[in-house]
């Protein structure tokens, strides 16, 4: 469900990104000016980029070492996912707190946005933090079933659209 909502909060990022620059244009047809429109749709442009993180990465459409990996057969391939699922959760888990962190001193020291919305800058900001938090869970998920000696998610995805003929993240 965790990844649903993420995937669920990254679409209605894009909507609400829909829904502004089309406002925006029908506003200039009636001559109507709709302020800081661009300061909210950097911010939900952010927020769907970030929120998707962990679903794609649960569903196989996140980019990863699968090329190399998949010329692997039985140990050396359990071993190589291990690896790789390690460095992965080494790196967003220092990510989540480096964004942690910048996010906090945006709080501490009262930043606010310096567009047209006064609006305290760690608000929109965390959408940065929740979205990399999900998608270290996604990863230390996957992890824990690769130890388990289970399929990661993303495998299994992925053979299920290879099994229906959907060869599109090939190309």
């Amino acid at each position: 469900m965790l990844y649903a909502a993420s995937g669920g909060l990254a679409a209605l990022s894009l909507a609400g990104i829909c829904v502004l620059m089309l406002a925006q244009a029908l506003g200039r047809e009636f001559g109507l000016l709709i302020r800081g429109a661009d300061d909210i749709t950097s911010w939900l442009c952010a927020a769907s980029a970030f929120f998707a993180l962990g679903y794609t990465f649960r569903h196989g459409e996140l980019v990863r070492v699968g090329l190399w990996i998949d010329m692997l057969k039985g140990r050396a391939r359990w071993g190589a996912e291990v690896a790789a699922l390690t460095v992965t959760a080494l790196f967003v888990g220092y990510m989540a707190w480096a964004a942690a962190k910048f996010v906090y001193e945006s709080w501490k020291f009262h930043e606010v946005a310096q567009g047209l919305i006064k609006l305290p800058i760690w608000i929109p900001q965390m959408s940065f933090v929740l979205g990399v938090l999900i998608f270290l869970v996604a990863v230390l998920d996957e992890l824990a079933a690769v130890l388990r000696r289970q399929k990661p998610a993303y495998q299994i995805a992925e053979e299920a659209r290879r099994a229906a003929g959907d060869f599109s993240e090939t190309l």
